[in-house]
C-alpha cells in the first residue's frame, strides 16, 4: 500500500488531473488555483487513502488500487470538501442527492464519503430510496389494485410520506432529540423484501439520499411517450408510462428537500442489465440464489418501461438548475468525465 502512494505516483495523479479541463470546471482546481486549496486536498489524500482502499478491499471491489486512488481523488475528496463547505455556509444539515442505477457505484461512493467526512470531524448518515418502500403487506395489497406492480420499485412502491417526515428532521438546524431512520430488508418474504429494524441516530452534518431515480421529475408532455425508445413499444407499455409519470408528481415534494444533486451516468443506460447479470452471478458464486438471465431481462426492462432513463435521466444532465454535478460511468466502471450541467 505504501508503496502504491509514492511521491512519484502521487505527483502523477494531480499532474494529469491538473490537466484534464472537466475535473477543473467541476471542482475548480487546476493550475491557478490557491496554494492552500490543493494542499489541503494533498494532505487528506495521504491521511485517509489507506483507510478507504482498505474499506474498498472489505466491501469486495476488484478495482485496482490505483483506479481507487484516482477516483478518491478527481471525485471523494472533492465531494467531501464541498460538502463541508455547504454545511458550513448553510449552518445547518446538508442533503445530498445520488441519483444512480444498478452498478454505477452509489454504495461505494457514500460509504468513502462518510469515512472521509468522519476525518474531517463531520457526521453523516446514508439512506436509501429502497429504505422508503411500503411493508410487504402494502405492496401486496398495491399489486392487488393494480397487477401491472409485480415488482418493487417504479413511483408508487413507496412511503413518501416517511421520507419528508424524516428529511425535515434531519434537516433541522438545532435538532438535540435522536432521528429515526427507516431500513428496508431486501432478502424478507423470500426476496419480495420488507421492512426492517429503524435505526436510531443522533443529529448529523450530511445527509446522503440515494436512489434510482432520487431528484427525477416529471415529464411535462405526456406525448412524448408516444414515440418513446424500447422497450416502451405496445399501448400497454405506453399506459403504463403515463401512469408512473403521473405518480412522480408525489416525489417532487421530496427532491425539494434535497440542496444538491449528483448524478452517476452510465456512458450507456444498457450497461444496467449487463451490470445486474454480474452482480447475479457473485451472489450465485457464494452460494446464494439468483435471477436467471431472462427474469434479469425483464426486471431491468420494467424499470425502463416505468421511467426510461432517455426520457428521465438524460434531461438532468443537462439541467443546471436541477443538476450540481454529472459523473459519467465507463463500461469498466471506472469515471469517464466529470462536469457540472
Amino acid at each position: 500500500m505504501d508503496k502504491l502512494i509514492t511521491v512519484e505516483a502521487y505527483k502523477n495523479i494531480i499532474a494529469e488531473e491538473l490537466a484534464n479541463a472537466s475535473y477543473n470546471q467541476a471542482f475548480g482546481l487546476d493550475q491557478q488555483s490557491d496554494r492552500q486549496q490543493i494542499e489541503a486536498r494533498s494532505q487528506l489524500f495521504h491521511t485517509v487513502a489507506p483507510n478507504v482502499l482498505q474499506l474498498c478491499q472489505d466491501m469486495g471491489l476488484t478495482d485496482k488500487e490505483e483506479t481507487i486512488l484516482r477516483t478518491l481523488w478527481n471525485l471523494w475528496l472533492p465531494l467531501s470538501l464541498e460538502l463541508v463547505g455547504e454545511r458550513q455556509k448553510l449552518n445547518r444539515p446538508v442533503v445530498q442527492g445520488i441519483l444512480g442505477g444498478q452498478g454505477t457505484g452509489k454504495t461505494t461512493l457514500a460509504e468513502v464519503v462518510g469515512l472521509i467526512l468522519e476525518e474531517l470531524d463531520y457526521t453523516s448518515v446514508t439512506f436509501s430510496l429502497d429504505d422508503l418502500y411500503k411493508s410487504y403487506i402494502e405492496r401486496q395489497q398495491l399489486q392487488r389494485y393494480d397487477p401491472r406492480l409485480v415488482w418493487r420499485g417504479p413511483p408508487g412502491t413507496h412511503d413518501v410520506e416517511i421520507g419528508l417526515d424524516l428529511l425535515d428532521k434531519l434537516r433541522q438546524t438545532k435538532r438535540r432529540k435522536p432521528v429515526i431512520v427507516p431500513r428496508f430488508d431486501k432478502s424478507a418474504c423470500q426476496g419480495a423484501g420488507d421492512k426492517a429494524q429503524p435505526e436510531v441516530i443522533n443529529p448529523v452534518d450530511i445527509i446522503i439520499f440515494e436512489g434510482w431515480f432520487v431528484g427525477v421529475r416529471p415529464v411535462p408532455d405526456n406525448c412524448i411517450f408516444e414515440n418513446a425508445p424500447d422497450p416502451i413499444n405496445t399501448p400497454e407499455d405506453i399506459q403504463f408510462a403515463k401512469d408512473m409519470n403521473d405518480r412522480l408528481f408525489d416525489y417532487v415534494a421530496l427532491w425539494h428537500r434535497l440542496d444538491r444533486l449528483m448524478i452517476l451516468f452510465p456512458e450507456d443506460y444498457r450497461l444496467s442489465k449487463q451490470w445486474r447479470t454480474e452482480a447475479e452471478q457473485k451472489m450465485k458464486a457464494t452460494g446464494r440464489g439468483g435471477m436467471k438471465d431472462e427474469e434479469i431481462e425483464q426486471f431491468v426492462e420494467y424499470f425502463w418501461k416505468a421511467l426510461h432513463p432517455e426520457l428521465f435521466i438524460t434531461p438532468l444532465i443537462h439541467n443546471p438548475i436541477l443538476t450540481d454535478l454529472v459523473v459519467e460511468i465507463k463500461r469498466d466502471r471506472t469515471i469517464r468525465k466529470i462536469y457540472r450541467p
